[in-house]
């Protein structure tokens, strides 16, 4: 809604079971969806008034018999694939697909786009290539019968790397969470949005040589205390971070020991004096310090994209 409320005039998701949440919360703006359609997903799109992608000829068939059955004409995206090789129409491929989908009488190419694979990679040839396969694309669409209105292309990276491919709109993920995609870096004064907290329900002492969690992976190398932490790799927790990340508590960093359970964590706490309670930090600031998604990404080997969208939905959501 905050996106709404700020002037986006097309939101977009990945399927249509996301796209329905949203218009049940009261998004009225064009929702986009960029998945692949089901036949089962299809009646949806007219349900709730949603825009489809057509990155497939089998795609383009089925909305246009359903197009036809409910007696409209449907708005689409039209994907084309220059060289990820993943959803979307083959860019040399175009004068053998496009007419199937060009005679279909119920559907409207409104806009055409891409998909960039490597726009956070300075070093990969692939990015301009993908670009110069575009361009011809929007040259070639007229005299291939369509003419969309709208182009797109650039997700955050490319949206940070270069203005060519602003096109008509950009697609800002990870931007709209306040992160910048590694390794690029930016001037744009960026604040992370998400922060992640737990409480400690639990502190004990622990004597040298026991150990702590599943596996005895981790004995206490000297006399101390552990903090119980309930949140776990069911909240979307990554399992590598035990031994390697720490948490924030009191303004100070608590290293992760033990294994990551499912449902707790346990953090060292020897030196900090840590009451059950206490608010624990896990992304986001505490005192003078901070731990991000980009941190906790390069320690344990992944990027921030993986570490937010694992975000358990069984954890509160608190909007401000």
């Amino acid at each position: 809604m905050a996106l709404q409320n700020a002037g986006a005039t097309i939101l977009a998701c990945a399927d249509i079971e996301e796209a329905i949440v949203l218009r049940k919360a009261g998004i009225t703006a064009e929702i986009l969806v960029f998945g692949a359609l089901g036949v089962s997903d299809v009646d949806g799109v007219f349900e709730y008034t949603l825009t489809p992608t057509i990155s497939t000829p089998g795609a383009g068939r089925s909305l246009q018999v359903a197009a036809a059955k409910h007696g409209v004409t449907l708005a689409c995206h039209l994907k084309v694939d220059t060289g990820m090789n993943r959803l979307g129409l083959r860019f040399d491929n175009l004068e053998h697909t496009l007419p199937e989908l060009i005679a279909s009488r119920n559907l409207d190419v409104t806009a055409v786009y891409t998909h960039f694979a490597t726009a956070d990679d300075a070093d990969s040839p692939l990015f301009p290539t993908q670009r110069e396969h575009f361009e011809q694309v929007l040259a070639r669409l007229p005299q291939l019968g369509v003419s969309p209105r709208l182009r797109h292309a650039a997700n955050s990276a490319a949206t940070l790397r270069d203005s060519r491919v602003w096109y008509d709109l950009v697609r800002p993920g990870l931007l709209m969470y306040g992160v910048i995609p590694p390794p690029l870096a930016s001037t744009i004064p960026l604040k992370p949005v998400m922060s992640l907290h737990s409480r400690v329900v639990a502190v004990k002492g622990v004597r040298v040589n026991e150990i702590v969690g599943y596996g005895a992976r981790w004995s206490v190398p000297k006399p101390g205390r552990i903090a119980v932490v309930p949140a776990g790799y069911a909240d979307g927790l990554d399992r590598r971070m035990s031994g390697t990340c720490s948490v924030l508590i009191r303004g100070k960093r608590a290293p992760i020991v033990g294994a990551v359970n499912m449902d707790m964590i346990t953090v060292d706490v020897s030196d900090i004096k840590v009451e059950t309670g206490d608010e624990v930090v896990i992304i986001g600031d505490q005192g003078d310090d901070r731990i991000d998604v980009r941190e906790i990404a390069a320690t344990i080997g992944t990027n921030p994209y993986e570490v937010l969208c694992r975000v358990g939905t069984r954890i509160e959501r608190i909007y401000q």
